[in-house]
């Protein structure tokens, strides 16, 4: 019976392929809109956890004033010092590396070319802190550190507009009003979450940023990286406690430092990019539902011009559920083959714009099923009415009809 059922639908298709279509095209926006969406948020949240990854792993950022951002008061609190990072490697257990960092724009100079960035002072322990890995060169030794060595590892993005082809290394580079010898270069890590290159970097000593770049010995950020059977929160209990101490903070309220945990900012990032895919998903959704009612009123104007075929299978002794299923099957055909061409659309539309947004395209097979199943069950859905219409005709009063 439902052989018999799927050759009449294919045979009403056929007569009428650009209706069909046209009734089908709802089905497929909706299926293409619910894959697209869900693929490029999937891709948007793996691009996020790469980024925030690339900060750091169990990393925490320890930031002059309250909260993060631009609005966050960091000209009124008081900056770090090297003795607050002496007290927290003394006094918290459980952490792999703790790192200063203070941070300044400089114009860089190299033969004839110049090109502004962001000079940062740090030591060797930034390299396990920040996740940072070093593409050509070394790091700092402990006497350039303790000396103050006019030494400098610098990122790809200034390798890149510096010198081009050419190696860094041996280098001499002008800093500010002050030269310094290129000893390494970083691998590249790309953009973070909020645009900003992490190639566009000159590391030095920090003490040779304070003395030769800044004028002044604040620490403006401290990176600490915890070791991986660590628990980040009781970490962080210990070190707001610690630093309110020694910043002599009596009400939390007032505190005048904070605390970022990569991992959490990775989970919100993300919690938020899903939330949001899950939003767009259910908008384009409506398309299906739309397409469900184009399909319920295309079959109602089919069961009308075929009145006399349906009287005459009645006539003949066709049952009831043989003709309800008849229309049943052409509705759910219908909606499967728009649903079809929607996940085809789909997926090029997904690999299309990943590629132009620069996010990794990750297909989703469950989505891409369900969105199909969904388009199948919107047929059965709202095909049921005119197929039971059509079964429950009078086959006298469907063959007088003209």
């Amino acid at each position: 019976m439902f052989g018999n059922a799927l050759k009449l639908a294919l045979q009403a298709i056929r007569r009428n392929v650009l209706r069909s279509f046209l009734t089908t095209l709802g089905i497929i926006i909706g299926v293409a809109a619910v894959i697209t969406m869900v693929t490029l948020g999937k891709g948007a949240t793996a691009q996020v956890t790469a980024q925030v990854a690339s900060l750091g792993s169990n990393l925490l950022m320890i930031n002059r004033g309250q909260g993060f951002g631009p609005g966050r008061d960091r000209v009124s609190s008081p900056a770090f010092t090297l003795d607050d990072i002496d007290a927290i490697e003394r006094e918290v257990a459980g952490l792999q590396a703790v790192a200063p960092m203070s941070s300044s724009n400089a114009t860089l100079v190299m033969g004839n070319n110049s090109w502004n960035s962001t000079v940062r002072g740090s030591s060797d322990a930034l390299l396990v802190a920040g996740n940072w890995q070093l593409d050509q060169g070394r790091i700092f030794t402990a006497d350039e550190q303790a000396s103050g060595a006019a030494v400098c590892v610098i990122g790809q993005t200034v390798s890149r507009q510096l010198f081009a082809e050419l190696s860094p290394l041996q280098q001499s580079l002008r800093v500010g009003r002050f030269h310094c010898e290129i000893i390494g270069v970083f691998k590249g890590k790309g953009q973070t979450t909020f645009g900003q290159d992490q190639d566009d970097i000159v590391l030095l000593p920090w003490l040779t940023f304070s003395q030769r770049l800044a004028g002044h010995r604040e620490v403006q950020q401290i990176y600490i990286s915890l070791l991986d059977y660590v628990d980040a929160e009781s970490v962080k209990q210990r070190i707001t406690t610690l630093l309110r101490i020694r910043r002599h903070v009596s009400n939390p309220a007032q505190q005048n430092f904070s605390i970022m945990d990569t991992a959490e900012l990775a989970d919100t990032l993300t919690n938020t990019t899903r939330t949001m895919t899950h939003l767009l998903a259910a908008v384009a959704g409506v398309s299906l539902l739309v397409g469900g009612i184009g399909i319920m009123n295309i079959m109602l104007v089919s069961v009308t011009e075929r009145t006399r075929e349906i009287g005459t299978r009645l006539a003949v002794g066709a049952l009831e559920r043989e003709v309800l299923w008849q229309f049943l099957v052409e509705a759910v055909v219908l909606s499967s083959l728009g649903g079809l061409m929607g996940v085809l659309l789909a997926i090029a539309l997904s690999f299309g714009l990943s590629w132009w947004m620069s996010i990794p395209y990750v297909f989703d097979a469950g989505i891409t099923l369900t969105a199909f199943a969904f388009s199948a069950l919107v047929g059965v859905v709202f095909g049921y009415f005119p197929a039971r219409r059509a079964a429950r005709m009078n086959p006298i009063d469907a063959l007088r009809s003209q």
